[in-house]
């Protein structure tokens, strides 16, 4: 049966076997629960399942798919038929797991995004082994002072190491996309900074990457109600712009805008 793509769901099928074979050596998930994300015709759903895991979850929006999926592996995998976004990982076993994902590309920071705002301490998987837009992915571990750092960046690297494994060119994929792609790895943080809401964190970096060519001074005062005292406690120049804050300094704001509403 020939498969249609639907754009609608962001679909971009992984096709270079050089480069499904690198995606599996990642990182080792022999005899562990792993969770593949849009597994589409399920061509790495073939690798992943050569490699042995205990059980392999996959999690697919797309009736059509999931018809084709069930032909395919027989019994082999767990489908799950429902939206990324809507389901809740934690429930999915009691084991932590290796997720694998070629997310769609109009709901990739979304996903992620999803995940690290609903972590707790706890965390449900080992690794996450991600596919984003390079232009995504490029933002994810931008670093302080260059023009890619934003929220992204400040969000993705509060509670996760992230290491990029390989760029990825269109004519891996079919249909090919417009864009070069991205693998990032990504691994909990033993060690992060604790903050009462996530979305605290959230909020905030909104604020001051809204405005990221303006001076702290204006989204300073839009959170704080005596920003110059913030701003001295914690020796920050407010001439200078979001790009030029630490991830480190964000939480230390977001602690202190916690403490003050407390």
């Amino acid at each position: 049966m020939p498969i249609k793509t639907k754009r609608s769901l962001g679909q971009n099928f992984l096709i270079d076997r050089n480069i499904l074979e690198q995606i599996v050596e990642t990182v080792d998930f022999e005899n562990k629960e792993v969770l593949e994300i849009g597994p589409g015709s399920g061509n790495l759903t073939t690798y992943i399942l050569r490699k042995n895991p205990k059980k392999l979850h996959v999690i697919e929006k797309d009736d059509d798919l999931v018809f084709l999926l069930r032909e395919k592996f027989n019994g082999e995998i767990n489908i799950i038929n429902d939206d990324v976004l809507k389901v809740s990982e934690s429930n999915i076993s009691v084991e932590k797991l290796t997720v694998f994902g070629n997310l769609p590309y109009n709901i990739s920071t979304e996903i992620l995004s999803k995940w690290i705002v609903n972590l707790g301490k706890n965390f449900w998987f080992e690794n996450l082994v991600l596919m984003f837009q390079k232009e995504v992915a490029d933002r994810i571990i931008a670093q302080c002072n260059t023009s890619k750092y934003g929220r992204l960046s400040i969000l993705s690297n509060w509670k996760l190491n992230i290491k990029k494994i390989i760029d990825i060119k269109p004519e891996s994929f079919s249909p090919r996309p417009k864009i070069d792609s991205s693998l990032l790895l990504f691994t909990p943080k033993l060690d992060f900074f604790e903050l009462e809401n996530p979305k605290n964190l959230e909020m905030i970096t909104r604020i001051f990457f809204s405005q990221r060519r303006k001076m702290l001074k204006k989204p300073f005062n839009q959170i704080f109600k005596n920003s110059k005292k913030i701003s001295e406690k914690f020796d920050i120049n407010l001439n200078l712009r979001p790009q030029n804050l630490e991830p480190n300094m964000y939480f230390n704001l977001v602690k202190e805008y916690e403490s003050l509403r407390g």
